[in-house]
């Protein structure tokens, strides 16, 4: 989302963010400027998804997938939205999302994702991640990135952000099959958990 509103709150908030977790960030030359794409980190803690925004930078068209309970909260919710947050309801099929990401692609904006659906505190791959992520790909004409964000988050310890290449989704027909959109979201975050250095299932 780029906004005044984003770029006034990213010039808050970046400052303390990285002051309390520095980035030390790689591969940044791999995230498209012309291009849709869909960023695919793993998720180890809540402040993935600021400092994902801190080592992108403030003149980015960014939105972002989050969970529908977040949004339970009004003055919250409000600013979520102002920065370019939408909810998703992780237990269900959750259509409107899925129309609001294809939709977020075609309109040439950069879509955040955690196909993981939920943290995972370790550092290999231990939840499947969910093969919606490849669908909304694949309806879009967007490409996958992989991000590895480091899962120890001490503070005033620096945390790694490594972006990897940009890859298109594999699949036969006009759609893809549901195995398929399975198979390019498991290499996705194959690929984000191999930049880390982290062994792979």
């Amino acid at each position: 989302m780029s906004s005044k509103f984003y770029a006034k709150a990213y010039d808050i908030l970046a400052p303390m963010a990285t002051f309390l977790h520095p980035i030390a960030v790689e591969g940044l030359e791999n995230v498209p400027k012309d291009e849709p794409v869909v960023l695919c980190p793993n998720h180890s803690s809540n402040w993935d998804p600021i400092l994902l925004i801190c080592a992108l930078g403030r003149e980015v068209n960014l939105r972002i997938m989050g969970k529908n309970q977040l949004f339970k909260i009004p003055i919250l919710r409000s600013f979520l939205r102002k920065m370019g947050v939408f909810p998703v309801d992780r237990g269900h099929s959750d259509i409107g999302a899925v129309k609001n990401s294809i939709q977020t692609l075609k309109d040439g904006a950069m879509l955040m994702v955690f196909p993981e659906g939920t943290r995972v505190r370790g550092k290999k791959n231990t939840v499947r991640p969910k093969g919606g992520i490849a669908m909304i790909a694949i309806r879009s004409g967007a490409k996958l990135l992989p991000v590895y964000i480091g899962v120890k988050k001490r503070l005033f310890a620096k945390v790694p952000i490594i972006f990897g290449k940009p890859f298109a989704p594999e699949y036969t027909g006009r759609k893809g099959t549901a195995e398929e959109y399975q198979a390019n979201a498991d290499e996705v975050m194959r690929r984000a958990y191999a930049l880390g250095g982290a062994p792979c299932r």
